[in-house]
């Protein structure tokens, strides 16, 4: 491990979460489940054994009701010591944490506020791309918040930001379209931010308040959704580096994951008000949605420009005798749909190569890497050496690949190169010094922030999520007009040939079609045992059935989508998940019909894969209609959508919520932890307010294995 690497382990393992202490602009005070405090921070007069209706006036019997599984509540004005404070709660582990801040005098959530909140997002909207969003976005939140330096961060690949957007109203130096290392922002403090998505350092030159109980140690209680969380020393000594004296971040994330983050930056000491925190994340969810409306439009657009392409590329093949002769005419319109350098296939022993392509050896090395797991789905990436190290000897010609496989019956592998792209990336400070030399070392923030110059190699531009589905598109689409073109030439020239054919056509079609009635057979014959076994067993058990019962109705439903398609490697999971459902219904009341909605993005998936998020459908399905409304028909919503190379499955209801799901050791819940854990995939349960909302985030595909370099 180099020390860069070394440094940003270490800084991943550090607990931010429970820092043991708070920000001495506010006050926590931590209550048990009798109302009595037994913790506190910051608080200026005695309060540990009081109770806390006796310290603000309202008990945390009141307050506790109303609490999010994750995140705050706002409670409101407080009287406490004397003053009147902001105050906002939440539940942390077994306790119910207060946290006091003061409120600016004047200040409140009036109609004249709410209309300036109107009018700043205007602004947002009235933006023509994203740097031009960016940097009014960066003019929205200074007029916020009052900060000298306001920027917008973007994470890009590797978890480095670049600053897209700035607006500065003193000397202070600017960042803009500089990069920062990823070690900047480590893992933790990333998932922080999605789930608590303002932060305010009201002065880095603080002294932390630590917390203190009468008897029970809550040093390590954790505060990931708390508002006056004590930061790490590191980060302070980072932004002090930076000559920074007050700091607030506020989140932009979309579907859940954090797409980047406004960054203010004062010279002086600044707090921020309770108001002016719930405002600034109030735009930046309004600046979110703008961004993915952003992204969702530029790639219909591409999406349309390429089917434009496509067509003109399928019609200018050629015989599909040799492979030259197939690729002769359309072999630049090719390399030009996806913006290549150049175009190779190969097919056996034949070889075709247009534009800028490595050797004829280099090139059937490529392919025969790609082959395979090219036919699952396709292989892309702007850094060929990093997957495969002998091809840094060519990175200048070929640093960029996107390779499909297409099923002929040689298989043909289909090949875009991308030359390298010499990359001069500005830095905010250099990202390989002030580093620790070892996972143990003492961690040190960078010290400089000077503008510094790295010149990248061995990369190329990037392949847009439009262009890979288009590489997928064209392959069908070119399979499609040579079995075609092979069609008329046969009809032409073979007829007694063909009408041979067609009968052992036909025999093969009655053999698959014995071979799928013996196996739907099969598992109707399990189903009936399972139903007769049902009629005579006890009433947990006749539930443990249904269930056996209905994922073997999910196994028999993908087994009769593969008879029925062409293709038997890959399906269309939302097509799938559509006949899933349906078949679900039939066994449930007839209320359901109203109430259970889907919105299913396609998505192309191994047949593999589509079983397993079928059954874990059922699993979550199962679930919601038996606890959420207690087995009536209730509002329930499924939601499928792709993320880069991941899938992203919402089952939501507006039933119970969390309480009322069973979390025990049974069977279900083994088996549906066995699946995601098999996706390589998350599952995470929050509340829906009120409801339960459970999310699968999982690859579309299996994760490539990568061939290690030598060196």
């Amino acid at each position: 491990m180099d020390d860069f690497s070394a440094a940003l382990t270490s800084c991943d393992r550090e607990p931010i979460h429970i820092p043991g202490a708070i920000q001495p602009f506010g006050v926590m005070l931590i209550v048990d489940d009798q109302d009595v405090v037994v913790g506190e921070a910051g608080s200026p007069v005695a309060v540990l054994g009081e109770s806390l209706e006796r310290l603000i006036g309202k008990p945390g019997s009141a307050i506790a009701p109303g609490l999010p599984a994750s995140g705050i509540l706002v409670v409101g004005e407080v009287s406490f010591n004397g003053g009147i404070k902001d105050c906002v709660a939440y539940r942390s582990g077994a306790h119910l944490v207060v946290e006091l801040t003061d409120k600016t005098p004047g200040e409140m959530l009036d109609a004249a506020f709410l209309a300036q909140i109107e009018t700043l997002g205007g602004w947002l909207e009235q933006s023509t791309n994203l740097e031009d969003l960016s940097t009014q976005a960066a003019k929205v939140f200074q007029e916020l918040t009052g900060y000298s330096r306001v920027m917008v961060y973007r994470f890009i690949d590797g978890d480095a930001g670049v600053v897209l957007g700035e607006s500065i109203s003193d000397d202070s130096s600017s960042f803009l379209n500089h990069h920062f290392p990823a070690s900047d922002i480590p893992k933790q403090a990333r998932a922080l931010y999605v789930r608590n998505k303002v932060r305010v350092i009201a002065d880095v030159h603080y002294t932390p308040a630590p917390v203190r109980s009468a008897s029970t140690d809550l040093s390590e209680i954790d505060m990931s959704d708390s508002t006056v969380r004590s930061v790490s020393p590191v980060h302070l000594q980072y932004l002090k580096n930076m000559g920074v004296g007050a700091s607030a971040s506020m989140s932009i994330v979309n579907d859940n994951m954090l797409w980047g983050l406004i960054a203010c930056h004062h010279h002086e000491p600044r707090p921020m008000s309770l108001t002016t925190r719930l405002a600034c994340q109030a735009v930046a969810s309004a600046l979110a949605r703008q961004v993915k409306a952003r992204d969702d439009r530029q790639l219909f657009r591409e999406r349309i420009r390429l089917r434009g392409q496509e067509d003109v590329v399928v019609a200018r093949l050629g015989s599909d005798e040799r492979l030259v002769d197939f690729f002769a005419g359309s072999g630049n319109e090719l390399a030009g749909l996806l913006q290549a350098d150049g175009f190779a296939a190969v097919q056996g022993k034949d070889l075709f190569c247009i534009g800028k392509c490595p050797a004829e050896a280099q090139v059937r090395a490529v392919a025969e890497f790609v082959r395979e797991p090219g036919a699952i789905r396709p292989i892309v990436t702007s850094s060929l050496g990093g997957m495969l190290p002998e091809a840094k000897v060519y990175a200048d010609v070929a640093s960029g690949l996107l390779a499909v496989t297409m099923s002929t019956e040689v298989p043909t592998i289909l090949m875009w190169f991308r030359a390298e792209q010499l990359q001069v990336v500005k830095w905010a400070g250099n990202p390989h010094k002030d580093v620790a030399h070892s996972p143990d070392a003492q961690l040190q923030p960078r010290t400089s922030f000077e503008a510094w110059s790295e010149s990248v190699k061995g990369r190329s531009s990037e392949w847009t999520h439009a262009e890979v589905e288009s590489a997928q598109r064209i392959v069908r689409l070119m399979l499609e007009a040579r079995n075609n073109r092979r069609m008329r030439q046969l009809n032409r020239e073979l007829t007694t040939s063909l009408r041979e054919n067609q009968i052992l056509v036909e025999q093969k079609d009655y053999l698959l079609k014995e071979v799928n009635h013996r196996v739907q057979n099969s598992l109707s014959l399990v189903a009936a045992f399972l139903r007769m076994q049902g009629r005579t067993a006890g009433p947990e058990a006749r539930e443990q059935l249904e269930a056996a019962e209905q994922r073997l109705m999910a196994v028999g439903l993908v087994h009769r989508r593969l008879y029925q398609d062409d293709s038997v490697r890959v399906v269309d999971l939302s097509r799938y998940l559509t006949e899933l459902v349906a078949e679900l219904q039939t066994s449930l009341d007839d209320g359901w019909s109203d109430t259970l909605e889907t919105d299913l993005a396609p998505v192309l998936i191994s047949t593999d894969r589509a079983v397993r998020v079928g059954l874990v459908v059922n699993e979550l399905i199962t679930n919601a209609t038996k606890y959420a409304y207690d087995g009536r028909p209730g509002p329930l919503h499924i939601r499928l959508d792709q993320f880069r190379d991941s899938l992203r499955l919402v089952v939501s209801d507006r039933g119970k919520g969390p309480a009322a799901e069973t979390q025990g050791t049974g069977f279900g819940s083994r088996m549906l932890a066995s699946l995601v854990q098999t996706l390589s995939g998350t599952i995470e349960r929050e509340d829906n307010r009120p409801g339960l909302k459970v999310s699968l985030t999982a690859p579309v595909m299996e994760p490539m294995p990568v061939t290690p370099d030598p060196d």
